[in-house]
């Protein structure tokens, strides 16, 4: 049975008296900076995880399962799959991780059932260009440093905030997807609780600005459970797409969250 993941602490306070003087002995302190380190290097890696979603659009709900596989060596294996009815999707994201960066190898996507389409996403070490099908023709597009596809860049998301000084910043990602490499800023908008199924989650609220007014794209991620993603909600043409955690384990242990703090 999977232990349980630490609950998450729904109240933030200064840094106490104790917590400062810690960090002034290890400024003080070679060998404790260089286990701080190794602590650091260790905290901030990917760790694998399974979470299920909810996803409810036009009255229909759709449970989503998506799973992180590591090998221990710096491969990593993201899946992400649903089916309602005779309708379903399966995608899958092969990448490593270097230098705290996420070197994308592959993305495939495969609609199943009555929508039997299929993307794939292609990258060459070395190579300035990236090959992707969509609707069943190959593209060749431009490749820079960093760029990554649909489904590796939510985990390099969760990496960037994990080795960040300050996640509470906007982020600029390039995405090779479909006919097009895309850039796009997540906006900061602020740290929000969040009501899930598993109780109340502190999160972060990121928004994805769109120049079509019609459309919204937002995301909430839980800084205590490594930047996993709680909540997304996109909009378009008024028609909103939520999706909402529901379950999930780190590391084989089961997350979940504290009762809120009453305030001082």
């Amino acid at each position: 049975m999977a232990r349980k993941y630490p609950p998450v602490a729904l109240s933030t306070g200064r840094n106490s008296l104790l917590g400062l003087a810690l960090a002034a002995l290890v400024l003080a302190c070679p060998a404790l900076q260089a286990a701080e380190s190794e602590a650091a290097d260790a905290a901030t890696a990917l760790k694998p995880y399974n979470a299920d979603y909810k996803t409810s659009a036009r009255g229909m709900t759709v449970t989503l399962e998506r799973e992180l596989k590591s090998d221990g060596d710096g491969n990593y294996t993201l899946t992400n799959g649903g089916k309602l009815l005779v309708v379903g999707f399966h995608e899958v994201a092969l990448f490593r991780i270097q230098e705290g960066q996420v070197k994308p190898k592959s993305y495939i996507y495969q609609g199943t059932g009555l929508i039997n389409r299929r993307r794939e996403v292609h990258f060459t070490p070395g190579a300035d260009t990236v090959r992707s099908l969509y609707k069943d023709e190959w593209y060749e597009l431009p490749y820079t440093e960093g760029t990554l596809d649909r489904l590796s860049q939510q985990e390099q998301l969760r990496l960037h905030l994990l080795n960040t000084e300050d996640p509470r910043q906007d982020i600029q990602i390039r995405v090779a997807d479909g006919k097009r490499v895309k850039d796009y800023t997540l906006v900061f908008r602020g740290d929000e609780i969040v009501e899930t199924p598993l109780g109340p989650v502190n999160t972060l609220h990121f928004e994805r600005p769109h120049d079509d007014s019609e459309r919204e794209s937002d995301i909430w991620i839980a800084p205590e459970w490594d930047y996993l993603m709680v909540k997304t909600v996109h909009v378009e043409d008024g028609k909103p797409v939520e999706i909402l955690l529901s379950e999930a384990t780190i590391a084989g242990d089961r997350v979940e969250v504290a009762a809120v703090a009453p305030d001082a």
